[in-house]
């Protein structure tokens, strides 16, 4: 095994090594154009919002890895915040109840997803695309496409999703939505790497007919796969809505590619079977460091999707290539 063959067998065992390294040249490359890239306001900057793509980010890296994708989850975030404060400002329901009620919905979203892929047999694009329209167009309508403020959410609702904690006696603060986060990190990744139904969401991603053999529900088991990713951008969607006291119903358009584009770049497979919890963390990373950055360094923020694009096909030529010359193919 010569010297590539060995990087590429290293790279292909851990696919967090390539975009973690993108990632610590990119951010070199943005300290030496202007350093305040790296500094302590800034970081406190980027560890506020990485948490709300992320959490929707650990999602989208189970369903992928199951074989399946979620279009909807854009929507998701934005609309079940909506609904969980017109629930709330409306009377319905007090703010905890309105939360899990919330939950629930988002739980239903990922059902039905699932259950037209599975029973009915249509790809998981089609269905998602028409669940992103429904779900969007119920926020919209029932708002009549006016935010819902959650001014009045002063309660330990706020302080638990995204209360802030002072670090040192300057002005770094973290919300507690990167604990959520971090959380979520290590119980997803236990849960894939670790447990019985990692195994099977892995098997099942990787070759349904298979893992039918070996007695695996598939069905089951991308079903609660859709379920998961939904709930886990509706719980994003609130505690984006919560930080900046106001849910939007237009609120993360196009979130649906930016995620996915997270996920592969850090590592998980598009066509299933493989998944890394961390190397997706590093994508989210990746992609918000790039957005910062470029912005930071005086490049006009409109730029970033040039940024993403380039990014996403060298990080898919890379992977690519890499394994072609690990299993020697032609």
């Amino acid at each position: 095994m010569n010297v590539l063959q060995r990087i590429g067998h290293q790279y292909t065992k851990n696919r967090e090594l390539g975009p973690l390294t993108l990632l610590i040249i990119l951010s070199v490359v943005f300290y030496f154009a202007n350093p305040a890239f790296l500094s302590i306001m800034n970081i406190a900057n980027m560890l506020a919002f990485i948490p709300e793509i992320g959490i929707i980010a650990l999602g989208m890296t189970m369903l992928l890895t199951g074989g399946e994708f979620d279009l909807s989850v854009g929507s998701v975030f934005g609309s079940i915040p909506v609904l969980m404060f017109i629930f709330y400002n409306e009377g319905f329901m007090g703010i905890g109840v309105s939360f899990f009620v919330s939950l629930l919905l988002a739980a239903l979203v990922g059902f039905v997803n699932g259950l037209f892929v599975t029973k009915v047999g249509i790809s998981s694009f089609l269905v998602t695309i028409g669940m992103m329209l429904i779900v969007r167009g119920t926020a919209l309508y029932v708002s009549n496409g006016f935010p819902q403020s959650t001014w009045e959410v002063e309660t330990a609702l706020r302080n638990i999703l995204v209360g802030q904690m002072q670090i040192g006696k300057g002005d770094f603060f973290l919300h507690s939505s990167l604990f959520w986060f971090i959380g979520l990190i290590f119980l997803l990744w236990f849960v894939l790497k670790k447990t019985k139904y990692g195994n099977w969401v892995m098997a099942t991603g990787g070759n349904k007919l298979a893992a039918r053999a070996r007695g695996i529900n598939t069905d089951m088991v991308k079903i609660s796969l859709f379920m998961i990713t939904s709930m886990l951008a509706a719980f994003a969607g609130i505690i984006d809505s919560i930080r900046i006291s106001s849910a939007y119903p237009i609120s993360g358009t196009g979130y649906e590619l930016e995620v996915i584009a997270m996920v592969v770049v850090g590592g998980t497979s598009l066509f299933g079977g493989v998944g890394t919890i961390f190397g997706t963390i590093i994508g989210v990373t990746l992609l918000r460091s790039i957005r910062n950055g470029i912005v930071v360094v005086g490049v006009p923020g409109m730029a970033y999707n040039i940024f993403v694009g380039v990014i996403i096909l060298a990080m898919m030529t890379v992977h690519a290539l890499i394994e072609k010359r690990t299993t020697g193919g032609d």
